[in-house]
């Protein structure tokens, strides 16, 4: 038995790890219930499955095809958005959708349905997965597809690992000119100005999100983030060498002493530097990613990640509700995401995205304090008919998943029975 933790880091779980390196010739499924585990960079407790088995799917990393015509790509499941970035960005392709990082599998990708800063353009992920192989506990395979087993792929898309083990896929990626980005950050001082700009951007702009303060007593000053594609001949190049926060300190370094003073300077640091310029899509897409292990800072006892989204006739009032019971809570988070997304319904049953307005914040883990919070954040979400990210999620109750995702009784007619999570017991009851 070995003990694995998520990236949120609240706790580490027994687990007996089996890894997978030939998608040709995986091994028989037992009896005992499994979950397949990507990079481990889910933030609760969806890639953990306490005192049973955990597929590791590091070893399936291997590009299978790729079409340098129609930019169809076939790999395996376990292949890091990095390396398809790193190897095909230089040969003119994309990832059309990608999240806040790029440290994760093509299956945790797909089985989250994640999103990224271009959600009104381009969609989710799944709205890019043309095709996946699904293996299955009583050893049935599944090929599905927008077009074949729709139905299956619907289920599996944003299923979050629950409907088979997913082995290989094919995905469409988008032609670039180059690995550059026009960009241009905007200060703004409350929620109206953030949803002027975010109303004003989409027509012209493909990628949009904000920075916001979360300690800014529900007035919500914040920095507008927007950026297009450029075919341009040369940039700035990408910045070598990582950073590593070398230890776990003994108490977190997001507290009440450090919020304040940090959000201020980093809002008016940012100001200072608004306006127009040309970035590598590393540090625009990827911003923490150069900081390893930056999950160490919140101490000992980890931290929770908290993402809703709300219907936008209400996405105003409900975050400003949200960011005044943050204020006065006192606990607050270095990470504050805002972002809006566009009308497409996503293809997945289980998907997080609907039309509306998102906000992400990171919590250090203060025991019952923050779960009190918790409480109050979820009594908004749930008046204004919104839904928390399970991705990311790892104390969501069963009541607010329930109503957040209307069609959880379909998708349980597709489950495998021999698949079980520490978030679907908890969740799901199974």
């Amino acid at each position: 038995m070995v003990a694995v933790s998520s990236w949120g880091r609240l706790g580490t779980f027994k687990h007996s790890v089996v890894p997978l390196s030939d998608r040709m010739r995986l091994p028989v499924f037992s009896e005992e219930l499994g979950l397949a585990y990507g990079n481990g960079r889910s933030y609760g407790d969806v890639c953990l499955n306490p005192d049973g088995v955990l597929w590791t799917t590091k070893g399936l990393d291997h590009f299978i095809a790729f079409d340098d015509e129609t930019g169809v790509l076939e790999c395996e499941a376990g292949l890091l958005l990095r390396d398809i970035q790193q190897t095909l960005v230089p040969r003119g392709w994309m990832l059309p959708v990608t999240p806040g990082t790029q440290l994760i599998t093509i299956g945790g990708a797909i089985a989250n349905d994640v999103h990224g800063k271009n959600h009104h353009v381009m969609g989710s992920f799944g709205d890019h997965v043309l095709a996946l192989r699904l293996l299955r506990t009583n050893g049935e395979v599944i090929e599905c597809g927008p077009t074949e087993k729709a139905d299956w792929f619907a289920a599996t898309v944003g299923g979050m690992g629950l409907t088979g083990l997913i082995a290989q896929a094919r995905i469409q990626l988008r032609k670039i000119a180059g690995p550059w980005l026009e960009t241009e950050n905007i200060p703004y001082t409350n929620l109206d100005a953030f949803f002027k700009l975010a109303d004003g951007s989409e027509a012209a702009w493909e990628h949009t999100v904000s920075w916001i303060d979360c300690m800014s007593r529900g007035e919500g000053r914040g920095i507008f983030m927007r950026g297009n594609h450029v075919a341009a001949q040369e940039g700035p190049q990408l910045k070598q060498g990582k950073k590593t926060v070398p230890m776990v300190p003994p108490i977190s370094l997001v507290n009440r002493a450090t919020l304040k003073p940090f959000n201020f300077a980093y809002y008016h640091f940012q100001a200072l530097k608004s306006g127009k310029s040309r970035i590598h899509y590393e540090p625009f897409f990827y911003p923490l990613d150069n900081l390893l292990e930056w999950n160490r800072i919140y101490g000992p006892r980890g931290f929770y990640q908290y993402q809703s989204v709300v219907p936008r006739p209400v996405g105003q009032d409900a975050v400003r509700a949200m960011l005044q019971e943050i204020a006065r809570s006192g606990e607050g988070s270095f990470l504050g995401v805002l972002k809006t997304f566009g009308s497409r319904k996503p293809i997945g049953m289980m998907s997080f995205t609907q039309p509306g307005v998102t906000l992400a914040l990171d919590f250090p883990n203060h025991g019952e304090r923050t779960h009190v919070l918790f409480a109050r954040l979820d009594a908004i979400v749930r008046d204004a008919g919104g839904r928390i990210y399970a991705a990311k999620d790892a104390r969501m109750p069963r009541d607010l998943f329930e109503s957040g995702y209307p069609r959880l009784s379909d998708f349980l007619q597709y489950r495998d029975r021999g698949i079980s999570s520490a978030m679907s017991r908890r969740l799901m009851g199974s």
